[in-house]
């Protein structure tokens, strides 16, 4: 972080939240702050809570207790005024259009940016210089592309709708640790450019190899939290998931 927390105010902020599905709780009084041009790392083995987490910021799912972000309530919003406000994800498995091209996929990320044709092409411009790789695919097929380059897609069509706080949900899985390294080293990139960065990980160390501060998840509660580098060489969470 460029600065201590403790001198602003959190973009993000989750108070005593608790969400689940039906009669079946999965997260429980749950507390997570990001703060400005962080990257913050949430990290747990499958199952433990972080989609529902992200589903319950999304306002994809009701939930109990406090959620603010920049400052607002997102109480009795729906998803659609949360990405309005900034708060952009990049799905589980990427869901791009598998038949539409990788331009036309990228542009769908500006979808409400109605009647502002000059300055999404600049923005386009600006997505090719961060993913030279989508500028090379841009007339391809989608679904043609490898499992790295549909994320780095995904990515793309996320930043074109200019987020204030970029969400990106296992973004390793199924990917080569070559392409999954590119991929971290354009997440530095989003957030040199200002964006936040709220990363949902299984592998942890790679998510806190990379973050500011991370927050470990176990059966929907937070069990471990502080800066990533004190977390990854934590004795405790090596044994558990790192196998060392």
């Amino acid at each position: 972080m460029s600065s201590t927390s403790q001198d602003r105010l959190p973009l993000l902020k989750m108070t005593g939240v608790s969400a689940g599905y039906g009669e079946m709780s999965v997260l429980q009084n749950l507390d997570l702050e990001v703060y400005p041009s962080e990257i913050v790392a949430m990290v747990g083995s499958n199952g433990a809570g972080k989609t529902t987490m992200l589903r319950a910021l999304s306002r994809l799912i009701g939930s109990t207790g406090e959620i603010t972000f920049d400052g607002q309530s997102l109480a009795g919003l729906n998803p659609d005024q949360v990405f309005q406000l900034g708060m952009v994800q990049v799905p589980e498995g990427r869901q791009l259009f598998d038949l539409m091209t990788v331009q036309d996929n990228i542009l769908m990320g500006a979808y409400r940016r109605t009647g502002k044709r000059a300055e999404i092409q600049r923005d386009l411009d600006e997505i090719y210089a961060l993913f030279p790789r989508m500028a090379e695919r841009r007339k391809q097929i989608a679904g043609s592309m490898s499992g790295g380059e549909q994320q780095m897609c995904a990515m793309a069509r996320a930043m074109m709708a200019k987020p204030k706080l970029l969400m990106v949900d296992e973004m390793s899985l199924g990917l080569a640790p070559i392409i999954v390294d590119q991929l971290m080293d354009i997440l530095v990139d989003i957030r040199a450019q200002g964006v936040t960065v709220l990363l949902v990980e299984q592998d942890i160390h790679l998510a806190l190899a990379t973050a500011d501060r991370g927050y470990v998840i176990e059966t929907g509660a937070i069990v471990q939290q502080g800066p990533a580098k004190e977390l990854i060489s934590d004795p405790a969470l090596q044994r558990a998931y790192l196998g060392l």
